[in-house]
């Protein structure tokens, strides 16, 4: 079970299913956590005021941000440096998915998935070095996809921005562990909540079943727990990997 204690970790896409799973398991592994997403902080405690957090108050902020404004960005940047003078970790999880073949999709589709997928990656990542750098190295996770690697009909706008996500985290690898930062890429598969499960079809699950050799769909929690180890230093000898958790969808 890997530990987070004392890190400060950066979670955009917070409120999403895997941002909120991650906010949740990081505080109970004693990280401090920075929250952002695009709600507003009303909306936002709604989803994060939940047991954990409410024990461990001083331990967490909520920020609006938009990650593909880069004032923004740099403006939760320097807030976290303001609070906590440090940065230990970033999971970034923000993106947006429009899924439609190449003849139907149009160019402002197209850049609306690229600016909020792989333009919105590209900005936390290179604003929250110098934090990470000036606390003495930390870890950027980046939130991809399965679609990056396997082809499926009409994503050819999302498969093709998380692709660059993946390319984008190797060469940063490789640029900045001299100045001891990882990067790392998840690669998840079918992720789907306890209450989205419930809510299937028995057809839905058959055909999950039928394509995935696990036979099921994965869960936040699964994901959270994978990016936890990732996060700490259990994992301090991994360094621009595609790590794929997708219960064997990609083979």
């Amino acid at each position: 079970m890997a530990q987070l204690n004392g890190k400060v970790i950066l979670v955009t896409g917070a409120l999403g299913k895997l941002g909120l799973s991650a906010f949740n398991l990081f505080l109970e592994r004693g990280a401090r956590v920075v929250a952002t997403d695009l709600a507003s902080p009303e909306e936002a405690s709604q989803k994060l005021d939940h047991t954990v957090a409410a024990a461990r108050k001083t331990e967490w902020i909520y920020m609006r941000s938009d990650a593909r404004d880069e004032e923004q960005v740099i403006s939760a940047l320097e807030c976290i440096r303001q609070r906590w003078g440090r940065l230990d970790g970033l999971y970034h999880n923000a993106y947006t998915q429009i899924s439609k073949p190449a003849m139907e999709l149009t160019s402002v589709e197209w850049n609306e998935v690229l600016s909020g997928t792989l333009t919105s990656t590209f900005l936390v990542n290179k604003s929250a070095l110098p934090l990470m750098i000036e606390s003495g190295g930390g870890v950027i996770l980046n939130t991809s996809s399965v679609l990056s690697q396997k082809v499926k009909p009409a994503c050819m706008a999302y498969g093709a921005a998380k692709a660059g996500v993946n390319q984008m985290t190797r060469v940063l690898a490789a640029d900045y562990a001299h100045r001891g930062i990882r990067a790392n890429v998840l690669l998840p598969g079918d992720i789907k909540t306890e209450e989205a499960l419930r809510q299937l079809t028995p057809a839905f699950k058959q055909a999950v079943a039928a394509q995935t050799p696990l036979g099921r769909s994965g869960t936040p929690e699964e994901v959270s727990e994978l990016a936890a180890f990732l996060l700490s230093d259990a994992s301090s000898y991994i360094t621009g990997a595609l790590i794929t958790i997708d219960g064997g969808f990609a083979l």
